[in-house]
């Protein structure tokens, strides 16, 4: 009986407790992921000039729910805040900048990754099902970040912190002024 038992441990090898975790990582946040997506994809959907009087705004989630509106960045960053909130590690969180084939402009979407290396999934205000990023030709990623990162999509290497987006900085100035009142 033990030499069963090692030999089913050195078949299965280490990454059996590693590929239980992430499936049950994802099992546990794709409910998360679905609620967030489904909450704020239910905002009216309004540009930034007829909104804010501005080219490109970034609102805060606060300021999305309160207007009872916003664009594809404002709703990627409520989800990514909201997720993170809730838990979910930021390394699983990538709020990514893409052009979008369908509509013919730039876009936002955060993009979940259960791993480093996976395919990520994506929550869109375009469509209401959050879909891997692979069935999701209509994005062309150009580069994405999250609190700490930054990476562009042509390679997985870092090119720098997430600091170096100026809305970015201007999202989180207002979020930490927002949390004073």
């Amino acid at each position: 009986m033990q030499t069963n038992v090692r030999q089913m441990k050195a078949t299965a090898g280490p990454d059996l407790t590693g590929k239980l975790l992430r499936s049950r990582n994802v099992q546990l946040e794709m409910p998360l992921l679905k609620r967030a997506n489904d909450f704020y994809n239910q905002i009216p959907y309004v540009s930034d000039l007829e909104h804010w009087g501005v080219e490109d705004y970034w609102a805060t989630p606060v300021e999305l729910v309160a207007s009872f509106g916003g664009d594809c960045e404002d709703y990627a960053i409520a989800k990514y805040m909201t997720l993170k909130d809730l838990g979910i590690p930021i390394e699983r969180l990538r709020i990514t900048y893409v052009r979008a084939i369908k509509i013919g402009e730039t876009h936002m979407v955060l993009a979940y990754y259960p791993t480093p290396d996976s395919d990520p999934w994506i929550l869109d205000n375009l469509i209401p099902e959050i879909k891997h990023g692979s069935e999701r030709t209509d994005l062309i990623p150009v580069y994405s970040f999250n609190d700490d990162d930054l990476w562009l999509a042509n390679g997985t290497a870092r090119k720098g912190g997430a600091s170096t987006v100026r809305l970015w900085r201007d999202v989180i100035e207002k979020m930490d002024r927002e949390s004073k009142l």
